[in-house]
C-alpha cells in the first residue's frame, strides 16, 4: 500500500510543473473593469479658419480690428458667457471583453488579444468672444475597440508578467453649443478615431483555468477632424464672422489621450 502511495505522490510532483508550463497556452475570453483618466488638458484652445479655406491658425477680429475671442479659452465646459470658466472634463468607469490567444515556449508567453468595451469619459473645450458668448466643442467615446499583441515572462509557474502594445479604435458623439444666437452654426463631425495602446499587466492564475490579473493602458488616439462651420445667420455685417466671411473652427490639439486601470477576469480553455 505505501508502494503505491508513494508512487502517486511522485506522479503528482513530476506532473505539477509540466501542468505549470503551460498555464498560459491556448485559447482564452475575459472580461475587465477599470477607470479612464484623461490627460490634463485645462490648456487646450480652438483654432480658427478664416474663410472656410483650409487654412486654420487665424484669428476672427471685430470691426476694429481686435481679436474677438481675446477673453480665451478653457479645457473643459463653459459655465457662463461673463468668464472664462469651466467645468473640468469627466473621468470614468470603463468595461471590456476580450478573446486571446497564448502561445508558451518555457517561461516566454507571447500572444494576440483583441477587446471591445465602452468608456464613460468626456471631453470639451471652449472658446470666449468679446460679445460676450461661449462656444464648446464636446466629443464622448461610444464604444472601443483594440487589437494588441502582447509577450511576458512567468515570474513563478502560474504568475504572468507582460507588457502589450497594438491598435486602438473610438467611435466618438460630437457635439456643439453656444450661446451665440446671431449667427449659424453646422457640425461637421468626424466620429471615428484611430490611435495605438500600449501598457503592461500582471496575470495570476487561480485554479486550472481561471486567472486574475491588473493591467494598465496609454491609450493615444490621433482624434477626428470635426469642425464647426459658422455663416451668417440673422448676424449684421460688422460681425465678426461675417467680416471674416464665414469661417471654421476646431480644437487645436487633436489627441485624446488616456490613462487606464483595470482588473481582469480570465477563463482559458
Amino acid at each position: 500500500m505505501k508502494k503505491y502511495a508513494l508512487a502517486a505522490v511522485t506522479a503528482v510532483i513530476v506532473a505539477a510543473p509540466a501542468q505549470a508550463q503551460d498555464a498560459f497556452d491556448g485559447v482564452y475570453a475575459g472580461i475587465s473593469i477599470g477607470y479612464d483618466i484623461q490627460a490634463g488638458d485645462g490648456d487646450e484652445t480652438i483654432t480658427f479658419d478664416r474663410g472656410s479655406n483650409g487654412s486654420f491658425n487665424e484669428t476672427i477680429t471685430t470691426a476694429a480690428g481686435a481679436n474677438a475671442f481675446s477673453p480665451g479659452f478653457c479645457g473643459g465646459e463653459a459655465t457662463s458667457t461673463a468668464n472664462t470658466n469651466c467645468t473640468a472634463d469627466d473621468d470614468g468607469v470603463t468595461f471590456q471583453g476580450r478573446l486571446g490567444y497564448d502561445s508558451q515556449m518555457g517561461k516566454l508567453v507571447v500572444g494576440i488579444v483583441g477587446e471591445v468595451g465602452t468608456a464613460d469619459v468626456t471631453d470639451t473645450v471652449s472658446a470666449f468672444s468679446t460679445t460676450p458668448a461661449f462656444y464648446y466643442i464636446e466629443r464622448k467615446i461610444d464604444y472601443t475597440a483594440a487589437l494588441r499583441l502582447r509577450a511576458g515572462y512567468t515570474i513563478a509557474p502560474t504568475t504572468l508578467l507582460y507588457t502589450t502594445g497594438g491598435l486602438a479604435y473610438a467611435k466618438l458623439d460630437q457635439s456643439f453649443e453656444t450661446s451665440n444666437t446671431a449667427n449659424a452654426f453646422a457640425v461637421l463631425a468626424d466620429d471615428k478615431a484611430w490611435g495605438y495602446q500600449v501598457g503592461a499587466g500582471l496575470e495570476q492564475k487561480i485554479g486550472s483555468t481561471f486567472s486574475l490579473g491588473i493591467e494598465y493602458l496609454y491609450t493615444g488616439y490621433d482624434d477626428d477632424d470635426t469642425t464647426i462651420r459658422v455663416t451668417q445667420g440673422t448676424a449684421g455685417a460688422t460681425n465678426p464672422f461675417v467680416l471674416a466671411g464665414g469661417a471654421d473652427f476646431k480644437r487645436a490639439n487633436d489627441d485624446f489621450n488616456l490613462q487606464t486601470v483595470k482588473v481582469v477576469a480570465t477563463l482559458r480553455f
